[in-house]
């Protein structure tokens, strides 16, 4: 089966580190057929005050345009292909942001996020790590789901990025089951979208991949395309435990797992997928 990361960070983020160069090295030594760059979209708005700490600035724009030319021209003959994407955040009042840096056009896929519970803050900002960002750990799940949901409604996103990033901490609600996510993956369904596998929550406080194996046991269900990404900060992080997780969605597939391919409507690029046969 084809092996492919479609989530990965750049140094313009300000929490990544590593050269186009490395990370291509990297691809090429794993064997990946493709490389997907998905650094954290610039926000409107960033001068002189900058939106977070962890992303780049609208000025940088180009120079991110150039560190994903600079990939492309190390695989250049290589049996990769570099793909260009972002990692959108979503916020309320964010779609007209969002369908600019879309109608740029050079954008392979963009991948769809939810950080931000609002004004209240990050749910993965460390301020948070033994308190909720509402009044309780069931608010903020509840919260986190909706903004997920009107995320994916909006029609601007290719694949939805680890979707329940809130239990980031390890805070568990007891509404974890399937049906909690219902009119999330409803609307993923209705939509055509693609959903990653997220291998980087295994290396936070939580422990495990994003989503939970009763969500991702739905997904394959209903036939809902999967990738494994490894949200990569670091060369040496790019396509972590794609086995472990190829392994899981085996496991969890309810008529065996295929492979499959996904075009994304911002650029009818086709993205290697994972579904239940």
């Amino acid at each position: 089966m084809a092996r492919a990361d479609y989530h990965t960070h750049t140094p313009l983020c300000l929490h990544a580190e590593g050269s186009p160069e490395e990370y291509v090295k990297q691809a090429l030594t794993l064997g990946l057929a493709d490389y997907g760059i998905s650094d954290h979209m610039p926000m409107p708005h960033d001068e002189p005050v900058p939106f977070d700490s962890w992303r780049m600035k609208t000025a940088q724009l180009p120079l991110y345009r150039e560190w994903i030319d600079r990939a492309r021209t190390a695989a250049a003959g290589r049996d990769l292909r570099v793909l260009a994407a972002l990692e959108c955040d979503w916020l309320p009042g964010i779609e007209p942001v969002i369908r600019e840096l879309r109608a740029q056009g050079g954008w392979d896929y963009l991948i769809g996020s939810v950080h931000y519970l609002g004004s209240r803050g990050s749910v993965d900002d460390s301020l948070y790590a033994r308190v909720p960002l509402s009044d309780s750990v069931e608010e903020d799940w509840a919260l986190y789901r909706e903004a997920v949901l009107s995320m994916v409604q909006s029609g601007l996103f290719d694949v939805v990025g680890h979707m329940d990033l809130v239990k980031i901490w390890g805070r568990r609600t007891q509404e974890l089951l399937t049906l909690f996510w219902e009119p999330v993956l409803d609307a993923i369904e209705e939509r055509g979208l693609v959903v990653e596998l997220n291998t980087a929550g295994r290396y936070k406080p939580c422990g495990t991949f994003y989503p939970d194996e009763d969500v991702l046991r739905e997904l394959l269900r209903r036939q809902i395309p999967v990738v494994i990404d490894s949200d990569a900060h670091a060369p040496s992080h790019l396509s972590r435990d794609w086995e472990t997780a190829l392994r899981l969605l085996r496991d969890l597939a309810p008529r065996g797992l295929c492979e499959c391919r996904c075009a994304a409507p911002v650029s009818g690029t086709e993205l290697h997928a994972f579904l239940s046969r």
